[in-house]
């Protein structure tokens, strides 16, 4: 009986340190889940630097660069009680989804990145999403705007998919509410570019919050050159003013053509115009009385000093204004820096819990706090143009 209760008793303490090892393991598997840094903190950039979203995407690589530079040249991020540098792996999209969900998985499989920027826009993002979750390895877009860009089907967030700026019911209705309170405008008529989320969002959210008339809503698509049938259309309709949501290739053509028809009302839009070449496109004199909502004014240094310096470091070296995707990218690296710091990890598992914990964190495009759904509270400008300068800024909260 006593030598029975003993091999018992060895099967026993078998069997419990078994489920000690078991445990160890877990919590070891656990722990290492995603990806980890070496000497490096590797990050990607899986961006949109040809096709369609070229201009965007090589704005937006050009802050990304300038942010990286400036860590690096500081000695790194800060992990743990030791400094460890970035090293970017850049690659393009080319503007195709599919090709963003190649390249998401190359980053987190081949390249073992920690986190990535990027993409640019909210369709090659959503794309990319399935190979990020998978490999546990956060992005941050710098300009996805589509509300539902961070949320499942189930409506619960993505645990790994962030983006610095806002979206696109917050972009559409502070413009409603700007229309009717700052240009007094009773009857609109909106001209939507229909041929992504982007166009047709902006103008669900300002038509929700919109609380005068809209008298014509007529739709474009993107790569049309030939606007006057629509804007002859409506010289015949009294209007206060014109919403057209969109980006600067086509809504600079818009302005032109409606000035040049001899309609001088105002025509506000959104963050797609925030871009020198609006005004090219326009022509300097036709780009007055032009209005659209953005996270980043170039105006901003007067009241930022990190905004000040931003600007004359990407002047220093690009040679140009810094542009609103430029600092939208900048502050995307900024904050995974936050985060790796926040947790005292360059894990990418951990790297996404301080992201989601990220709060009041001070930027060039401002003070950002991420909420629930992984989305930026900041504050909204809008940028007035007169002779196609910025000649005016309104601060929204």
């Amino acid at each position: 009986m006593k030598k029975w209760e003993q091999q018992t008793m060895k099967i026993v303490a078998v069997g419990a340190m078994a489920l000690t090892l078991a445990g160890c393991a877990t919590a070891k598997s656990s722990s290492s889940q995603g990806n980890n840094s070496g000497k490096t903190i590797k990050i990607g950039v899986n961006m949109e630097l040809s096709g369609s979203a070229a201009g965007y995407g090589e704005q937006q690589k050009q802050g990304i660069q300038l942010a990286v530079n400036k860590i690096n040249k500081s000695g790194g991020i800060k992990v743990g009680g030791t400094k460890k540098k970035i090293k970017l792996v850049i690659r393009d999209n080319k503007t195709s989804n599919t090709t963003a969900a190649s390249v998401a998985a190359q980053l987190v499989n081949n390249d073992k990145v920690v986190a990535v920027v990027g993409p640019a826009t909210t369709s090659a993002g959503t794309a990319a999403i399935p190979n990020m979750t998978k490999a546990a390895v956060p992005s941050v877009s710098p300009s996805a705007t589509d509300p539902d860009y961070t949320l499942q089907k189930s409506g619960k967030v993505q645990k790994y998919i962030f983006r610095a700026c806002y979206q696109n019911n917050f972009q559409g209705s502070t413009a409603a509410t700007f229309v009717t309170k700052n240009l007094k405008a009773k009857r609109v008529a909106i001209l939507t570019d229909n041929s992504s989320d982007y166009g047709t969002g902006l103008t669900k959210a300002f038509k929700k919050q919109y609380s005068g008339k809209v008298v014509s809503s007529q739709t474009f698509q993107e790569g049309d050159k030939d606007f006057n049938a629509i804007l002859t259309s409506l010289k015949h309709k009294k209007i206060d003013a014109i919403y057209a949501p969109g980006y600067y290739s086509e809504i600079g053509l818009i302005v032109k053509q409606a000035r040049q028809a001899g309609i001088k009302v105002p025509i506000v839009g959104s963050d797609g115009m925030a871009d020198a070449k609006l005004a090219q496109i326009a022509g300097k004199s036709n780009a007055t009385n032009v209005y659209y909502t953005t996270p980043f004014s170039t105006k901003a240094s007067a009241t930022n000093k990190l905004a000040s310096n931003f600007m004359s470091a990407y002047k220093a070296k690009y040679g140009s204004t810094a542009p609103t995707f430029s600092a939208l990218a900048y502050d995307s690296v900024y904050m995974i820096k936050a985060a790796i710091e926040k947790e005292g990890s360059a894990n990418s598992v951990k790297i996404a819990d301080g992201l989601a914990k990220l709060k009041n964190f001070k930027g060039v495009t401002g003070t950002t706090t991420i909420n629930k759904q992984h989305n930026p509270e900041k504050t909204i400008s809008i940028e007035q143009l007169t002779n196609g300068a910025v000649s005016k800024v309104y601060n929204v909260k």
